[in-house]
């Protein structure tokens, strides 16, 4: 999925005095930035950004823009910004100390460790001279694929206003594009069923929000985090967890009959659910049905209990289990091998099915999780298993060979570049326009 229409870099909430500041900047590249504010050096380049895989989706293009928005530039007193951040470091941590102590601590001690924090970075603020107006940027869209060493940016302008930025947006696009390449392969492979994003507990919380877009963007349908889809404006979906059927006493009936009383039926989780934007304040029921091992029994209980209230039921078995229904057929059969029946098998998934239509429950959807990557999505289709929808997790957020790469190669429009490398023509790239990414006010402000 190609976003021709680039986010807005306020989307991104990011972390601007840390950015300006090189506090998470490899530090040669703050140093780098230092020497040559220093030294007085203004030259331009141009800074090329490609990858090597084939046929890689690139995401992390508009995080790229957004952090050359807020991060090109330098502050017009180095030694008093360095000191300034020294206080906001230390202020932002006392903060984070004072609110682990409410509500003990009073809120009047609370308040003026926030308005300090607030005070520093309004004076960082000021002293700081913002570059990206000068900056020229060429770029593919989120969502856009290319190949090895093409061109997945230009950028062009003073160096010393980006050179400490590096860090941070390789690390975007590499991330970004790792995941969006990653579930557009599990999406294609799932041959237009849903394909929904459970990677947020493989990865830090802080890389939810990215992932979850770049997600979106390679083709899933839902993410499980409200986070995962605050950029692209969507909520978190979800089953009836294995936790919460522990907590009723292993009983899968009694905690959907639970989950359906108190997330769909009471008024005032109604009401909450509408104000997050789902339609009505109704969430599909979809109960996770592998907890005593039995999916296809617990299937038909939690069915019988809820009826058409019950939207799907998922199928999470443990690759190191042989599911009972599974066990019951080897009783009538002999030579098949128990190595080939563990975890969520495709002849699990047709008696689960089979189960399901014959006791009358064909309006019950089954989804499929627990170890899905594309190669085993792909054989499932090819063996034409009645799953509905795919969980998918680990499989989306891992995996290597999805690095970008920065390179000076022109200096003040001279050719330029360490050898083996060499600035490469791209008609794809769309020139940035930042009038169209900025408010009027900002655009006059980085002017005057």
């Amino acid at each position: 999925m190609i976003i021709a229409e680039r986010l807005k870099p306020h989307v991104f909430r990011l972390p601007i005095e840390k950015i300006r500041a090189g506090y998470k900047s490899d530090i040669y590249f703050a140093r780098t930035k230092l020497i040559l504010e220093r030294d007085g050096r203004r030259d331009r380049v141009t800074m090329q950004v490609f990858q090597k895989r084939p046929d890689a989706v690139v995401v992390g293009t508009d995080l790229t823009l957004a952090m050359l928005h807020v991060g090109a530039g330098r502050y017009r007193d180095r030694a008093k910004s360095e000191a300034l951040f020294e206080r906001y470091l230390a202020a932002e941590r006392r903060l984070y100390a004072a609110w682990l102590e409410l509500p003990e601590l009073d809120w009047t001690a609370y308040a003026p460790i926030a308005r300090e924090v607030f005070d520093i970075s309004h004076e960082l603020a000021g002293l700081w001279e913002p570059g990206w107006r000068d900056l020229s940027v060429a770029s593919l869209y989120d969502g856009e694929t290319t190949a090895p060493y093409e061109p997945v940016m230009h950028i062009e302008g003073e160096y010393a206003a980006f050179a400490h930025l590096e860090t941070l947006y390789l690390g975007a696009l590499s991330e970004g594009t790792r995941v969006a390449t990653n579930t557009r392969d599990v999406v294609s492979a799932a041959n237009g069923k849903p394909v929904i994003m459970f990677g947020a507990r493989h990865q830090v919380h802080e890389a939810q929000a990215g992932s979850g877009y770049a997600a979106y963007v390679g083709g899933a349908t839902a993410v499980s985090t409200d986070e995962q889809g605050e950029w692209w404006g969507s909520t978190g979906l979800g089953t009836v967890p294995h936790a919460l059927i522990a907590v009723y006493g292993g009983d899968t009936t009694v905690a959907t009959l639970k989950f359906d009383e108190y997330i769909n039926r009471s008024p005032d989780t109604i009401g909450h659910l509408t104000a997050k934007g789902t339609p009505e304040g109704h969430v599909n029921v979809t109960s996770l049905v592998d907890f005593q091992n039995d999916v296809v029994n617990t299937s038909l209980g939690v069915a019988h209990a809820l009826g058409a209230r019950l939207w799907g039921v998922r199928v999470d078995t443990s690759e190191s289990l042989v599911d009972r229904a599974i066990l019951r057929e080897l009783e009538k059969k002999e030579g098949v091998a128990v190595g080939e029946l563990r975890g969520v098998t495709p002849r699990l998934v047709e008696l689960l099915r089979e189960a399901l239509d014959r006791n009358g429950y064909r309006h019950v959807r089954i989804v499929a999780s627990g170890g899905f990557d594309a190669p085993k999505i792909r054989r499932f289709e090819d063996l034409r298993v009645p799953v509905d929808v795919y969980g998918v997790g680990s499989a989306l957020v891992h995996g290597s060979g999805f690095d970008h790469t920065a390179d000076i190669v022109r200096v003040e429009g001279r050719p330029l570049a360490k050898t083996g490398r060499t600035y490469v023509e791209s008609e794809r790239l769309h020139q940035v326009d930042w009038r169209s990414l900025v408010s009027e006010k900002d655009w006059a402000h980085s002017s005057s």
